[in-house]
């Protein structure tokens, strides 16, 4: 237990993790305004977080990391009273196949700065909360409850003391929860709620059932009336009920209905009678995923509905008209009560923002909160990753940019997939194979190949023929919603994909094989259509299908099969015949997630399952050492309500595993005996899918996007820290030199950077972490790698220890030594010093630290002494600067050395050519020595400025003295000081010829001529700008600067050896004390 406690704490906990994007939004179900502030917004996301806005949807970012437990958002509220107080309410109540589950209230009175947990955690879907009008302590919670099975903390809630203490106070039933709850602001003691009886488990959705009714309360839910049966509402069997209290008409009631006869209703008396003002079914298509109705503020007989589309009356709900939305699926939607046109709605691509009344809206491409399923990485460089996303298309993001940030220009879209697995061709990643059910034409399973080359799309499913509507029994195949595609190890023009058979193409998809019967329990009271009340054949429930397929890497035409109905199948002869492997212990109609093969050994697998649909959170992870014939648990202390999605096996290190849960990531060391959680600044967040590149896991989030840990070498290696440990230095990966563009972080200020690099759209700002650090936060870009190598060292207690890293090149030259920060530490720097000539210091905090080398040799020897140069002002900006410093260094291997104290560790590391790049060795050399000649010229040219200012600065102290100063001196000092003045106006002379001294800011180049520095230091972007040797020119123009500065050298030898030593001379005949050059 120590152990993993060492693992946890003192290197998980600061793991850097870096998201990539995409910065293109996932459903949000829950949006709020600020009622004074008309800048500020918030959004919860599906399952990715609580947002804020403080520029109207310019800009959004993540307000609740580190505070929330669970990811799902289902209400989100700001008190009326004092918009410091937020409550949200966890776990969304549009219970979809990829629904999240929440752990209650959370509550913030720091306007979203930091959240509290209110408790009420196993309400699980929470579907709206109501905040008194006057007083921010008195709050309502409406719970949906569980999805997947029967539970009591469901209901409405109220607490009269914000969230300390909570009532019970309207029950329907353990299957029926509180699906909506409005409030009277004109009396807010009036309350009308409605219930949704309602589940759904791996094969159905089942919405309506005698649970779903409508409630109202006069005394501020001291007590509740059923209205249910009331005049003018319709009979039958209810589904889903959304309700709405007009702000505007006291009395006015708005219930959008699932029923027989579905509609909106509409009640003028506080739903004692009704009328339906409408029956057209666009207002209630999918009423489990949509059903919300919203009361215009101001004007009584306007109303909203948010389904597929968003629909507006404006004449008491009799005519509609559609309000147009940037994207589809509409779902929550907060109106201004004092100002109609201004609103925040929710959609399946994210929140959006407008100021009047819904004609135009803010972007939804700047949240990085996209929920992905399956994911692959191709072979390019850098690679790319690939995904489906929830809601949207397939989407291919690269792992870096030579912009020094991800923009979304960079994407590509192969293909329309938002559901399924995705496979990108090992040797051709033009070519990708996409699962697209629910987001194709092409009739049931559709599968797309794309081809980047031409961008053409074709449609390749098994069996194309439209199904929608029809029964799983009856249809000839069946593919469910996240069908499992891949490429043989050992052909990659052979591509499985399966649907309740295992089918192969070796042809792109122009004809199939299948290669096994039906593997799956084919249950037939398992097989019907789904959606209860409302029929909805989407496919996303389409049940008795292969979840995960799995060929050996060791061995062709070895298989195994997972199915969503809980069996796993293995094929040793190419599919010809299949044995059923499942894990004995294995409960039955569990989800088969994933099978792992290993890498290291052939009759080693793995494999993960869930049975949270059936309202069995417990892990399911088992490994096998003989081919699947038999399995053993290693759930180990895995968290017993955590479910387990993905497993992958370490291909560098047998035994370490990784599993995605609902809520993250956890790994184990020893073959899932013990399991820890990986930390640092990962969200909490459902991880559908990893994989390991090399030394880097990828990880495709539901919720937040891509997220990538560059350097797995701590996780590797941490199990050889042990606690008597001062410190552990890990061994570096091998890192590729990847020049930027010439122009990354051209336009950066002090504010928002809108620009990573010329002409690329993108933004980011500079923060300090915890540590003081500085760090940037990407807005709408994914971040980059770090560019150099990264060091990660373990301090067990960093206190008054001194760190020292030392960087030495094959030959064991030192190239740079870097320092921990000494608070009584003397620099060499003063406060007047350039940041970027300031060198980065080591951090030194207990655990896990990281110090990124920009594989770059120190800049000139001898800087530029700022105390010398004579300026009137302080300039504002600092100019566009180009490239500065010492030379890159050359692909090699490199050796780096930790110490503390007595201590030290130290590893040998590569670093390694761009691979696309033809660049031989000697172009390299070339560069190397170009670029240190160039900057050991600029150390001469800094040595005679600062040498130059030093003895102008001393003669100007001695001009001062009083006796200098005066209107008749004797001839002995005015000779003196009339060849001082000569003298300094020959140094002055010097100094614009080596710099030009009439420039008050960066930016005045182009006002006066760049002299001789400057000349020489732009030289560098010439030899810098690419991973090549510099032109013929360029060594040209380098002699002759260098010869230019030659001849200043011996002018100020001249000077001197002549003209100082004269003022010398006389300075000693008029007993003048002079300093020594």
């Amino acid at each position: 237990m120590q152990e993993n406690e060492l693992h946890k704490n003192l290197i998980t906990e600061n793991l850097r993790w870096r998201c990539i994007g995409p910065s293109r939004g996932g459903r949000v179900v829950a949006v709020a305004g600020d009622p004074v502030n008309q800048q500020v917004f918030y959004f919860g996301a599906a399952a990715g977080g609580i947002w804020k806005t403080e520029d109207a949807g310019v800009y959004w970012e993540n307000v609740s990391d580190g505070f929330l437990n669970s990811s799902a958002v289902g209400a989100l509220t700001v008190a009326h009273s004092d918009p410091n107080v937020i409550y949200a309410g966890m776990g969304e109540s549009t219970i979809r196949i990829d629904v999240s589950y929440g752990d209650g209230v959370y509550r913030s009175t720091d306007a979203g700065t930091s959240w509290n947990h209110l408790g009420l955690p196993e309400t699980r879907q929470i579907s709206e909360i109501r905040i008194h009008p006057q007083n921010p302590d008195l709050v309502y919670v409406a719970a949906f409850g569980h999805a997947f099975g029967p539970n009591k903390e469901r209901g409405i809630f109220r607490s009269k003391d914000g969230g300390k203490n909570w009532e019970h106070i309207l029950f329907r039933s353990d299957k029926a929860g509180a699906i909506d709850l409005s409030m009277d602001p004109n009396n807010p003691r009036i309350l009308i709620a409605s219930f949704w009886e309602a589940h759904r488990n791996f094969w159905s959705l089942q919405s309506g059932g005698p649970g779903s009714s409508i409630y109202r309360s006069m005394d501020g839910g001291d007590s509740w009336e059923e209205i249910t049966n009331n005049r003018g509402l319709p009979k039958g069997t209810l589904g889903k009920i959304g309700v709405s209290l007009s702000p505007a008409q006291s009395g006015r009631v708005w219930a959008i209905i699932e029923a027989e006869d579905a509609g909106l209703y509409r009640s003028d008396d506080y739903g004692e009678s009704w009328i339906r003002t409408s029956k057209n079914r666009d207002l209630i298509h999918r009423p489990w995923y949509y059903c919300h109705v919203f009361s215009d503020p101001k004007h009584a007989d306007t109303v909203y509905l948010t389904n597929l589309q968003m629909w507006k009356s404006s004449d008491g709900g009799s005519s509609f008209r559609e309000i147009t939305t940037p994207h589809g699926d509409n779902h929550d939607l907060w109106i201004d009560p004092e100002n109609p046109d201004r609103m925040i709605e929710g959609n399946d691509g994210g929140a959006c923002v407008s100021f009047n009344g819904g004609k135009s809206w803010s972007s939804i491409y700047n949240q990085c909160t996209a929920q992905f399923y399956r994911m692959d990485l191709d072979t390019q460089f850098p690679y790319r990753v690939y995904a489906t996303q929830q809601d949207n298309t397939s989407i291919s993001v690269p792992s870096a940019s030579e912009h020094g940030a991800i923009p979304f220009g960079e994407y590509t879209f192969p293909g329309t997939g938002e559901s399924g697995f995705i496979a990108v061709k090992p040797d051709d990643p033009d070519i990708v194979y996409i699962g697209a059910v629910g987001s194709s034409p092409g009739g049931h399973g559709a599968l797309q190949h794309y081809n980047h080359r031409t961008r053409q799309l074709r449609l390749i499913n098994i069996w194309p023929e439209e199904h929608y509507g029809w029964a799983d029994r009856d249809l000839k195949y069946r593919f469910s919603w996240t069908f499992p595609i891949s490429f043989s190890p050992h052909d990659s023009n052979t591509v499985y994909a399966c649907g309740n058979h295992v089918f192969a193409s070796r042809d792109e998809g122009m004809s199939w094989e299948a290669l096994s019967p039906d593997l799956t329990r084919a249950d037939d009271s398992k097989l019907d259509v789904s959606g209860g009340l409302t029929v909805d054949s989407s496919g996303a429930e389409t049940y008795g299908t292969i979840s995960t397929f799995a060929e050996s890497s060791h061995q062709p035409g070895k298989f195994w099969a997972g199915t969503d109905d809980g069996l796993v199948h293995l094929s040793t002869d190419g599919g010809k015949h299949w044995e059923n492997v499942t894990p004995k212990d294995l409960p039955e109609w569990a989800y088969i997630y994933c099978i792992e093969t290993s890498t290291h050994d052939p009759d080693v697998l793995y494999l993960s399952a869930t049975r949270y649909k059936l309202d069995d959170y417990r892990p399911y992870l088992y490994k096998s050492v003989d081919g699947g014939k038999n399995w053993k648990n290693i759930c180990g202390n895995y968290p017993e309500n955590e479910i387990s999605r993905v497993i992958r096996e370490d291909p560098k290190n047998p035994g370490l595993l990784f599993v995605g849960s609902e809520t993250g990531i956890f790994f184990s060391h020893n073959d899932g005996a013990n399991w820890n959680r990986l930390g640092g600044n990962f969200p909490v967040v459902p991880v559908y899918d990893l994989k390991i590149k090399d030394d880097e896991m990828v990880v495709a989030t539901h919720g937040r996007s891509f997220w990538i840990l560059d350097d797995l070498n701590p996780i590797r290696e941490s199990s050889r820290f042990k606690a008597e440990d001062d410190f552990h230095f890990f061994p570096p990966k091998s890192t590729f030199r990847r020049t930027l563009n010439w122009s990354t972080n051209l336009f950066m200020g002090d504010g928002k950077n809108y620009s990573p690099a010329f002409g690329i759209p993108g933004t980011s700002y500079v923060s300090e972490d915890k540590n003081g650090e500085k760090q940037t936060r990407y807005l709408d870009l994914g971040e980059n790698p770090p560019q150099g190598v990264i060091f990660h060292y373990v301090l067990n207690d960093p206190e008054n220890s001194k760190v020292e890293l030392q960087i030495f090149d094959s030959k064991g030259n030192l190239i740079d030594t870097f320092e921990t920060k000494q608070e009584d530490k003397v620099s060499g720097q003063t406060e007047n010093d350039d940041e970027e000539d300031q060198k980065p210091a080591l951090t030194s905090s207990k655990g896990l630290n990281r110090f990124v080398w920009n594989m770059r040799y120190p800049g000139p020897a001898e800087k530029i002494d700022k105390t010398l140069e004579q300026k009137r002002y302080k300039a504002l900006g600092r100019g566009e600067m180009g490239e500065r410093g010492g030379p890159t260094a050359m692909p090699g291997t490199y050796q780096a050395v930790l110490r503390i104290e007595n201590t030290k560790q130290e590893h040998h590391f590569e670093i390694l050519k761009d691979p696309r790049l033809e660049t031989s060795e000697e172009d390299y050399q070339a560069q190397f020595d170009l670029w240190m000649n160039i900057r050991d010229q600029l150390s001469e040219t800094n040595r005679l400025l600062n040498q130059l200012r030093r003895i102008r600065r001393e003669i100007h102290v001695i001009l001062e003295r009083p006796n200098l100063q005066k209107s008749k001196v004797p001839d002995e000092l005015s000779s003196f000081k009339d060849n001082a003045e000569k003298v300094i106006q020959k140094l002055e002379v010097l100094e614009n010829e080596l710099v030009q001294t009439k420039n008050e800011t960066p930016s005045d180049r182009l006002r006066f001529p760049v002299m001789l520095r400057d000349r020489i230091e732009g030289l560098i972007s010439v030899v810098a700008v690419a991973e090549a040797a510099p032109p013929q020119q360029a060594h040209e123009v380098f002699q002759h600067l260098k010869g230019l500065l030659a001849e200043k050298t011996s002018s100020m030898q001249q000077l001197l050896s002549v003209d100082l030593l004269t003022l010398k001379e006389l300075a000693q005949k008029a007993n003048i004390q002079f300093f020594e050059e």
